[in-house]
């Protein structure tokens, strides 16, 4: 299965009408230190886009500040299942799911269509928040009410 890409997130952006740029960097962004380091901003303000299997069948992204940890109770009691059930995916479940490799999965341009997504609400600190741009060393700026409307997302507290 062929791994998405920076060009993907790039049609997406263009595709929504947004006239955002992806940066790439020569040092790697795949974690929220290493993005907020390259980029100079507060580690909060990079989104994690994280993927998780619910009961094994459901896939699901969730987005959150980068200075946060996702609490798999919270996230199961969205989706009425036990703590248990909720599964962050594994490398192979992000590429076939989503497209793209973990430290690399924007918060668009996925593979699959119907994906449930969360918006965690500790990302409402800031009004400009920086995500993963499809590959372990690019990003890209976006406001966060553009995010939660090119996403669909829902924001629920997911946080520890």
């Amino acid at each position: 299965m062929q791994v998405l890409g920076v060009r993907d997130v790039r049609l997406a952006l263009r595709d929504l009408q947004l006239d955002i740029e992806v940066l790439e960097f020569d040092r790697p962004t795949a974690t929220a230190q290493q993005a907020a380091e390259n980029i100079g901003c507060e580690l909060g303000q990079i989104v994690k886009s994280l993927g998780f299997m619910i009961d094994k069948s459901t896939p699901a992204l969730v987005l959150t500040s980068g200075d946060q940890a996702i609490d798999e109770r919270k996230l199961a009691a969205l989706f009425a299942v036990g703590r248990k059930k909720v599964r962050l995916m594994t490398a192979e479940q992000c590429i076939s799911w989503l497209g793209y490799a973990p430290g690399a999965v924007p918060p668009i341009a996925h593979r699959g269509e119907g994906l449930a997504v969360y918006l965690d609400e500790s990302l409402r600190r800031f009004d400009m928040v920086y995500a993963a741009g499809g590959a372990a060393n690019a990003i890209f700026p976006i406001g966060l009410d553009t995010l939660q409307q090119v996403t669909g997302g829902a924001f629920a507290d997911v946080v520890r």
